[in-house]
């Protein structure tokens, strides 16, 4: 069982290309809507490439809804929002975070690991220089051809290696700018279709602001409005072989705020919310007389620009506005933090039933002491779809050093 799934999830990762030929089944009416052919409205799912880079392996977030874009910085701002880093109150920290995967399947050796950092490059903390590197591990995969013939045994991985440099441009606003090598072997030096599969190699770049204001409560009390936008993963499109046919990266527009309440010298709560959106063209549906308008045997909307891309995915759902306003998935979390040593967190992600149809509540406990800080997070389905993290407790260690030696 174990080889099976682990060998059809590195065949549907390789196989995207044809993506675009399994969402042109739907059929469209004359209100210009799809439906599959038993009537009900067609699915029709945004994919890319390596959609590793998009799985949030840290605990806090994971307690949160998957919300991470504008709480307060730690080292893995660099997944969600580098430019938060620059509002970092310590001058170094480093994070390493452990995410089992389809563990509810009974795989043990399928897993992320994520290890992040930063460090202040001068005393007045304008500057700062953060670092990422993921790693997923698709475990052992004894490899057949399509006669279930065993061949060789493969251990499929990517992973991705991240610098960011981030800055002040004034006290409550930051900027930065995030480069990035991604690798992704799934089953280098095998044959399909009388191809050679090859590693995916790219490079990408994310971009990113924050903005962070006090605000004074009625009743003298104090709260942190913070602000933040990324735009991220925005490189070159890969493919696993020398086709010409490439896949887009997941490139991804995030916008997030939160807001902290400083109740009293021990108490304080944070509700934040981030929005995101696939900077990706949307599967083209209804067949080659829609999808392939110039009759070169290939798709249309595959065949654009990684840059042009992000223009015209604001606006290239095929069932128009209506369409383009259910590609949005939404995370929602809370945080309570007692004497800045205790943290209880909770939150719900969603996402529209015919773009992916996630939904989950998320729960998680944080504890800090001195430079040393555990943060675990536990995902509760609220569907029948099943999810990689089913019954999955995830745990981050954080490390923050308020003084380096120079």
């Amino acid at each position: 069982m174990r080889n099976l799934v682990l060998r059809l999830t590195a065949i549907m990762v390789f196989l995207l290309s044809f993506t675009g030929i399994i969402n042109a089944q739907c059929f469209q009416d004359a209100s210009g809507k799809f439906f599959n052919s038993d009537g009900t409205p067609c699915t029709n799912t945004v994919t890319s490439a390596v959609p590793f880079l998009r799985i949030v392996a840290d605990a806090r977030s994971g307690a949160m809804g998957d919300a991470g874009i504008a709480i307060s910085a730690d080292p893995n701002a660099m997944h969600f929002n580098a430019s938060k880093l620059a509002f970092a109150e310590d001058k170094m920290g480093v994070s390493a975070t452990y995410t089992p995967w389809l563990r509810s399947l009974g795989l043990n050796d399928v897993y992320m690991a994520y290890l992040t950092g930063y460090r202040k490059l001068d005393n007045e903390g304008l500057q700062t220089l953060g670092f990422g590197l993921r790693y997923f591990s698709l475990g052992s995969i004894q490899f057949t051809d399509i006669n279930g013939t065993a061949l060789n045994t493969g251990r499929p991985n990517e992973f991705e290696v991240a610098i960011a440099y981030a800055r002040k441009l004034t006290e409550k606003f930051s900027a930065a700018v995030t480069g990035k090598f991604i690798y992704s072997n799934l089953a280098a030096g095998n044959v399909v279709g009388g191809d050679v599969i090859e590693p995916a190699i790219a490079g990408a770049a994310d971009f990113s602001l924050t903005y962070k204001t006090p605000i004074e409560l009625s009743n003298n009390g104090e709260s942190d409005l913070t602000v933040g936008l990324a735009i991220s993963n925005i490189g070159n499109k890969v493919s696993y072989t020398n086709s010409t046919d490439r896949d887009f990266l997941p490139a991804n527009f995030g916008l997030g705020a939160a807001w902290t309440l400083n109740l009293d010298q021990y108490n304080s709560l944070t509700f934040t919310g981030d929005v995101n959106k696939f900077l990706v063209p949307t599967p083209c549906q209804g067949g080659a007389a829609l999808c392939d308008t110039d009759n070169d045997a290939k798709l249309d909307y595959k065949q654009q620009s990684p840059i042009a891309a992000i223009f015209s995915s604001w606006g290239d759902a095929p069932e128009g506005l209506s369409e383009e306003l259910r590609e949005f998935m939404f995370s929602m979390g809370a945080e309570y933090w007692y004497d800045k040593q205790f943290a209880v967190r909770a939150g719900y992600y969603s996402e529209n039933v015919r773009k992916g149809a996630r939904k989950y509540l998320t729960l998680g406990l944080g504890l800090k002491y001195n430079v040393f800080g555990l943060n675990f997070s536990y995902l509760v389905p609220t569907t029948n779809r099943r999810n990689p993290l089913d019954n999955t407790l995830r745990f981050s260690l954080l490390f923050n050093f308020a003084d380096v030696n120079e």
